[in-house]
């Protein structure tokens, strides 16, 4: 890949050729809307001719533009594909410092983010907080992912616990939420255990659909290999040698938290995903997920990984509507803070 360029301190012109035509059709995208989304998000102008690329507008936008789609062409080069995700994913990450803060890590550069591979498809970081996510579940035996809807927390974890299990590093694969109703009241449940906990767990399924294939899902599930159940059958299991993830942590109790935090045994991982914001438990009842991030923090094998609008990896608007809302429960904090 080569390039020309001529600039001032603010404005930049530069022209990006990539050498495999086919490969830069794919980055460019169909019709070139993978440039579109860089166009609209940096507000610059972007205009491919064959292979090649021009660039043009504020310095530091170009630059990030440039990082960008030097970091997914990469992708492409080593067989991987490229959606609009992915160069949402580049563009995010371009834009942020790419260097993690966690201890025990080292700086990291645009290219070598955080990836998590399946037979099915290889998920990628696509913003900074993801990609200290996966380094989190590489290292902790016990991690919290904290934050607002559609930043990715337990399709990462999901995809974490099927990798793990496909390389034989787990035997097995526990997936539970508790069954509590999101406001509504759904009254009586016609048929069998199963069909009564599925509603709840309906995402969990979505997730491991889309990392493994669904015949292996399905007999994973027959032969228990996999196992998706309500928070209340955990009570007096030791589940060793596998991955455990608590979905919708924050409608817990402080004692089902306990109960579910001590199942951990040998050789396991145990992740646990929620929304502090959106407890659905009735007033009055403190949530377990709040109390366990207040009393873990110090140990050592522990990690919390805090999630914030900025990481919503959903619909722009997602990002907006969490902005929205967090700003009025700022306000009545402001309010009552200045009341006291």
């Amino acid at each position: 890949m080569t390039d020309t360029n001529e600039h001032s301190a603010e404005f930049e012109h530069i022209a990006l050729e990539f050498k495999d035509n086919a490969l830069a059709s794919q980055l460019f995208g169909q019709y070139d809307q993978h440039l579109a989304m860089l166009e609209q998000q940096l507000d610059i102008e972007a205009v491919a001719r064959g292979n090649e690329v021009n660039l043009k507008g504020e310095s530091t936008a170009i630059r990030q533009a440039r990082v960008a789609l030097e970091h997914l062409y990469a992708r492409l080069e080593t067989g991987d594909t490229v959606e609009q995700g992915d160069v949402d994913g580049a563009i995010r990450m371009a834009a942020a410092d790419n260097q993690l803060s966690l201890p025990g890590t080292e700086k990291t550069s645009m290219l070598s983010m955080a990836k998590i591979g399946t037979r099915k498809k290889v998920i990628q970081a696509r913003t900074p907080t993801q990609d200290a996510y996966i380094r989190a579940m590489d290292r902790s035996e016990l991690v919290f992912g904290v934050g607002p809807a559609g930043t990715g927390k337990t399709y990462l974890a999901v995809a974490y616990a099927a990798a793990l299990m496909e390389r034989g590093a787990i035997d097995r694969i526990i997936l539970s939420r508790p069954a509590v109703e999101a406001g509504e009241r759904l009254g009586f449940l016609p048929g069998d255990m199963k069909d009564k906990v599925d509603p709840y767990l309906r995402p969990l399924y979505d997730a491991l659909y889309d990392m493994i294939p669904g015949e292996q899902v399905e007999r994973a599930l027959t032969a228990g290999t996999i196992e998706i159940a309500p928070l209340a059958f955990m009570r007096g299991r030791t589940l060793a040698n596998a991955a455990v993830i608590l979905d919708e942590a924050q409608n817990t109790t402080s004692m089902q938290m306990k109960m579910f935090l001590t199942r951990l045994g040998e050789n396991s991982r145990m992740i646990v995903t929620g929304d502090p914001s959106q407890v659905d438990l009735p007033g009055g009842v403190k949530s377990g997920l709040v109390e366990a991030l207040d009393l873990l923090g110090g140990i050592k094998g522990v990690s919390k990984i805090r999630f914030s609008a900025k990481d919503v990896v959903r619909h722009r608007l997602v990002a907006e509507i969490v902005n929205a809302y967090d700003d009025v429960l700022r306000k009545k904090k402001n309010s009552n803070d200045t009341k006291d």
